[in-house]
């Protein structure tokens, strides 16, 4: 049986987009299911399939993995030939430990710079706090690149789940102007450039669904 995966609009959940991506890049088959978030019918149909009532949630026959974190740790165990962390041991710590800073970290960011891929709107979203956290991306990006980068694109080289994690705060950088130096920028390019990605963005962008809330 396939895998399912349950998520929220395109356009919007950068949570649900991080194990959607890790799926396609580890070329592993699911079926997704899409429920628009912030309906007066949401809560009841994610209800069905999410114990925490919330989504992203994957489903594999009677087991039920909640959280984007979690779901992208059970398919490296599930599936350890996909390369979704680092071989090298000391490289698979930094990998989980920077995966782990944008799964409880960055705040300021995700609160005053939602992910919008619809949107251009350059220089917004610049509260106090948020600065502070694109400088720690940066500096994160530039050192993964620099120790662990040399052999691809990723910040482990390779694809890892560390690239889906960050995968939306490089829509979150697009939408919102932030400017970047030549490593942050190669790379912000190289994970957009992906082909699943490509696939994401243009299905976000047919989305016909508005959140005020996430709308500056």
């Amino acid at each position: 049986m396939a895998l399912t995966l349950v998520i929220g609009n395109k356009n919007y959940s950068s949570w649900s987009l991080r194990p959607w991506l890790a799926l396609k890049q580890a070329d592993i088959a699911f079926e997704e299911i899409r429920i628009p978030l912030y309906t007066a019918a949401s809560a009841q149909k994610i209800a069905r399939y999410s114990p925490s009532g919330k989504v992203p949630v994957l489903i594999d026959d009677d087991l039920t993995v909640w959280d984007s974190l979690a779901i992208c740790e059970y398919l490296a165990e599930r599936y350890p030939d996909r390369g979704l962390w680092p071989e090298d041991g000391r490289a698979r710590a930094i990998a989980r430990a920077v995966s782990a800073e944008m799964h409880s970290g960055f705040t300021h960011l995700r609160t005053h710079m939602t992910m919008n891929i619809r949107r251009d709107l350059p220089g917004r979203g610049r509260a106090p706090g948020v600065q502070d956290d694109i400088d720690r991306i940066c500096a994160l990006w530039r050192d993964c690149r620099t120790r662990f980068g040399a052999d691809g694109p990723g910040l482990f080289g390779h694809f890892t789940i560390a690239d889906a994690m960050y995968a939306p705060v490089t829509l979150r950088f697009m939408t919102y102007g932030v400017a970047l130096d030549e490593v942050c920028t190669e790379y912000l390019h190289a994970i957009q450039s992906l082909p699943a990605m490509q696939e994401w963005i243009a299905a976000a962008r047919a989305e016909t669904e508005v959140i005020p809330e996430f709308e500056l």
